[in-house]
């Protein structure tokens, strides 16, 4: 089991919802901006823009529900793909977001934390970075990932290299370890695994995202899109978590189904 950082423990939702019943880590795939904002015959970055609001509505709904980590999904490894004046959008609006509203995360009680290939950002934004993480660091009333530059399957192959480096200085045994000493290799270590995924747009796919950790996760697709994204979308998400079932595998029913 991977170690985690603060209590189990959740503070009863504001939402009225079964403390019992709400996830304790959500992670989000924010899709859509770019559809947005050409829907509207605008451009792309303000789509962005939109979207960056809905993330500070995303993490007040997560808060108000009793949520305990929040991971977004704001950079992908794949994105270094997209025209590099819409990668230099990309990283000037994230450089002002830590720059100019990280403080108002601080308030909320938000640790904010990081993972990803955080070497392909330049030395400033890296330092903007970790001025937040140190900032907030203490926060114990949600902790707010942000995947930047993520890409899964890196972050696996990492591990392995890792990994391999750790037994080959006898540091692990390789008969001996199992998943959760894998794990341990991986960047989200400190966290737990996510119990519901989600993704806006319509589209209905991972796309490299949390790949190891998502193996037991529910599953929730949305068709408004990122930057349309509310309290009232999120609330209604955790309604519809409450009421399913989560075997892991356990057959449950009589007729054998799992």
């Amino acid at each position: 089991m991977k170690a985690v950082s603060s209590s189990r423990a959740h503070t009863a939702p504001a939402t009225g919802l079964d403390p019992a019943t709400v996830p304790r880590h959500v992670a989000v795939i924010m899709d859509g901006n770019g559809r947005w904002a050409r829907a509207r015959g605008k451009p792309v970055m303000a789509g962005h823009r939109a979207g960056a609001e809905a993330v500070r509505r995303c993490v007040r709904g997560a808060i108000t529900s009793g949520v305990r980590y929040l991971t977004l999904y704001a950079f992908s490894s794949e994105n270094w793909n997209r025209t590099s004046e819409e990668v230099s959008d990309l990283t000037s609006l994230l450089r002002f977001y830590l720059r100019h509203k990280v403080a108002e995360l601080h308030e909320q009680n938000v640790r904010l934390d990081f993972i990803g290939d955080l070497s392909r950002f330049d030395a400033s934004l890296r330092d903007e970075i970790e001025r937040a993480r140190t900032l907030t660091a203490r926060n114990t009333r949600l902790t707010m990932i942000l995947a930047l530059s993520y890409g899964a399957r890196h972050d696996v192959l990492n591990a392995a290299k890792k990994m391999a480096v750790a037994a080959s200085r006898g540091e692990i045994d390789l008969n001996a370890m199992g998943e959760a000493t894998f794990g341990e290799f991986l960047q989200t270590s400190s966290f737990p695994d996510p119990d519901l995924i989600v993704r806006t747009s319509g589209e209905r796919r991972l796309s490299n995202f949390l790949l190891w950790e998502s193996a037991y996760a529910e599953l929730a697709f949305l068709d408004v899109m990122w930057p349309d994204f509310d309290e009232g979308h999120f609330t209604a998400l955790m309604s519809d978590f409450s009421r399913r079932e989560r075997r892991f595998g356990k057959r449950l029913d009589p007729d054998g189904a799992l």
